[in-house]
């Protein structure tokens, strides 16, 4: 799937690794079919490894999950959202962003 560093959520895991982590997360939306999400992975996958040990970062496939996406409002890729302990995101990003954006954010949601 993508690097060493990311996790793959679904609808069977996402309540034990986004809901009941006890370290913040990432959620990358997307599907295989979407440009974009394409060209915003090897900067996720750069965020992971930047990351590792403090923040989990995943991704969600829209098309294998969709009551997930359907749960969060999800109808636009990519959707990224960073959740810190709970169901409720903290932060929502949409669309393509730069890897410089995604980490200031990160930082300013989840403090370093």
């Amino acid at each position: 799937m993508a690097a060493e560093n990311i996790v793959e959520f679904t609808s069977d895991n996402w309540q034990k690794e986004v809901e009941q982590s006890d370290v913040p997360v990432l959620v990358d939306f997307w599907a295989p079919w979407c440009g974009p999400c394409r060209l915003l992975a090897p900067t996720i996958d750069k965020v992971a490894s930047q990351f590792a040990g403090k923040v989990k970062v995943g991704k969600l496939n829209v098309d294998d999950s969709p009551d997930v996406a359907t749960k969060y409002g999800v109808v636009s890729i990519p959707r990224v959202f960073l959740f810190k302990g709970g169901d409720k995101p903290v932060k929502s990003i949409v669309g393509l962003v730069s890897e410089n954006e995604l980490v200031n954010t990160i930082n300013t949601v989840f403090g370093d």
